[in-house]
């Protein structure tokens, strides 16, 4: 259990682990707001580029948003788990 797991720790290492799991949610947090809307504000800018006769901000709003996305959730997965195993409360 996380919980038990974290009790074991002391007081500087909970709030070292707690600064490193806020740290990479600040990250995540400002990759998921760059790519939600900045990359859209540029959008119509970059529909005047074609790709397969497509506009270029279709692909990059449309597509590459959802790949970004998906992208963050494996990274900040990953991430978590290196943070939890440094400070062993990983699950079983």
């Amino acid at each position: 259990n996380e919980r038990m797991a974290e009790s074991r720790l002391t007081a500087s290492q909970q709030a070292a682990y707690w600064e490193k799991t806020k740290r990479l949610m600040l990250v995540i947090l400002a990759a998921w707001f760059f790519f939600s809307f900045v990359i859209h504000f540029w959008a119509p800018q970059l529909n005047q580029i074609r790709i397969i006769g497509f506009p270029l901000g279709y692909y990059i709003a449309a597509q590459g948003s959802l790949i970004a996305f998906v992208l963050m959730c494996v990274w900040n997965a990953k991430a978590q788990d290196r943070i939890d195993h440094e400070f062993g409360v990983q699950d079983e």
